[in-house]
């Protein structure tokens, strides 16, 4: 009997640091605490975005019910934007599960490079034909043009009014391997490198696939470089 009431007491004894052990999760999750995982979330995604960021978290209906979450985690659904006007999910998978999605806007003000004057459809675009205008660029376009670089040298593929901003998909690279060229085959693989000569089959800027004509008459596929080269991975 002693030694069944001496366990006992053990066990009891042993309540109080198992409460402590535990970490308190509130019974109800709180609105607030959501709103900033998903800022946090958001600011982390366009951390790498130029210009000023600013984000604003919509409100979380105050009906919604849910059960307190020690760790709340933010996602994005497939094919979501991080900036301009989108939504957040937020989800708890212990203790409980559940999903909320709350809106938000990002805005992101920063220089991007605008047309000047009009630009002629197939005519390189110079420096002088380019301008930079501030405004928000969540709310453009994916591909926005915010380096003048970016931009001279390549021809727009329609022709553009000025104050147009410039985007990567309107504009086409400059050539560096014309068709019928002559060129300088590399081949890359692990350790080694042989160069070869060949003919080009058709035009391609910087990065560009091309196919190329060996002179044993054997055709290959080669990312075109600057200085009629062509690179081909192993």
């Amino acid at each position: 009997m002693k030694r069944l009431i001496r366990t006992l007491f053990a066990a009891v004894s042993l309540i109080p640091l198992l409460t402590q052990a535990a970490p308190a999760v509130p019974a109800r999750q709180d609105a607030n605490a959501l709103r900033a995982v998903a800022e946090q979330f958001l600011l982390t995604q366009a951390a790498g975005l130029p210009g000023e960021v600013s984000v604003k978290v919509g409100a979380v209906d105050p009906r919604t019910a849910l059960a307190g979450c020690p760790a709340p985690e933010a996602f994005l659904q497939p094919g979501a934007r991080a900036w301009g006007k989108t939504t957040v999910g937020v989800r708890c998978t212990a203790p409980s599960v559940w999903t909320i999605f709350i809106q938000a806007q990002v805005n992101v003000k920063a220089e991007y490079v605008a047309a000047a004057v009009p630009l002629a459809q197939g005519q390189p675009v110079e420096q002088g034909q380019l301008m930079l205008v501030k405004g928000d660029i969540a709310a453009m376009p994916n591909g926005i043009i915010t380096d003048m670089a970016q931009a001279i040298g390549r021809t727009p593929t329609v022709s553009l009014a000025a104050g147009t901003p410039l985007r990567l998909d309107t504009l086409k690279s400059k050539p560096v391997v014309q068709q019928n060229q002559a060129v300088r085959l590399v081949l890359n693989g692990n350790g080694f490198s042989v160069s070869s000569e060949g003919r080009a089959i058709g035009t391609a800027g910087e990065g560009q696939v091309v196919q190329v004509r060996t002179a044993s008459g054997t055709m290959v596929s080669g990312t075109a470089r600057a200085g009629g080269m062509v690179e081909v991975a192993f």
